[in-house]
């Protein structure tokens, strides 16, 4: 359904993209999934990082009604969202080298643990060091990117690398290069992002595909229950007990 406004133009522009991660991304999505029920089931953490506005995805597994209890934000001060000002800091942040081993040697992550890293672009110094520096300490990495950027932009990176060839399991967002779904002829530039659709959608199937693998085998998901209705936060206590030693946000 399409009324041809704007707002129906950029909803079908984003269901359009749902459609081809649905069906494009389902072995890797299953594949994502089954290495965070892994990780698990074999007594690791879980950690998500993002960058500015790819952030927004990381944060949206972390402590969510519906989501795993064990999912932890790994920030990097000043590179979540657009919490410093100037807003511009955060960009240059993500340039900078030797930030992202600085923070993972200043984590409680391990060998053993997982971490999702969502970056649209993966071009950027910060989330190639942060893969690079994870695997090196034996962490499992999951990118979540847009692989287009690899193939039509340069890397920022020293190594000339980007974050998908640094990754245990990649997730492709099939956002186009310069995230933004609308042009007009009066309007100079292209508009409407979806990136954070899509990937909040992608990383979202992939959490459900985790807490469904461990039920498949026989272990309850640590899963987290609205705060909103009743008996919720005494469910999320007892859960947060129970993994208290893997579980950071509440420190």
């Amino acid at each position: 359904m399409s009324d041809r406004t704007p707002a129906g133009r950029f909803l079908d522009a984003a269901i359009d993209l749902l459609h081809r991660v649905r069906d494009e991304e389902a072995d890797s999505v299953a594949a994502a999934g089954a290495l965070l029920a892994d990780t698990v089931s074999g007594g690791g953490r879980l950690f998500a990082f993002g960058a500015g506005h790819s952030s927004l995805a990381a944060q949206d597994v972390v402590y969510r009604a519906g989501g795993l209890a064990l999912m932890n934000l790994l920030a990097v001060p000043g590179a979540v969202g657009v919490d410093v000002m100037p807003a511009t800091l955060g960009s240059a942040l993500e340039r900078v080298d030797g930030l992202a081993g600085a923070v993972l040697d200043s984590s409680p992550a391990r060998a053993g643990d997982a971490l999702v890293i969502v970056s649209l672009s993966g071009r950027n110094a910060l989330p190639v060091e942060m893969a690079v520096k994870a695997r090196a300490l034996g962490l499992k990495v999951i990118g979540v990117t847009s692989v287009a950027y690899a193939t039509e932009t340069t890397s920022r990176h020293a190594s000339g690398t980007y974050l998908k060839d640094h990754c245990d399991l990649v997730l492709d967002s099939k956002i186009a290069v310069g995230d933004a779904e609308l042009t007009l002829d009066n309007v100079p530039a292209p508009f409407a992002p979806a990136s954070t659709v899509v990937t909040t959608a992608l990383l979202q199937a992939v959490m459900a595909t985790a807490a469904a693998t461990l039920a498949d085998r026989g272990i309850e998901p640590p899963l987290l229950r609205s705060g909103n209705v009743d008996g919720g936060h005494e469910w999320n206590g007892r859960i947060m007990e129970r993994y208290a030693d893997r579980i950071f946000y509440r420190r």
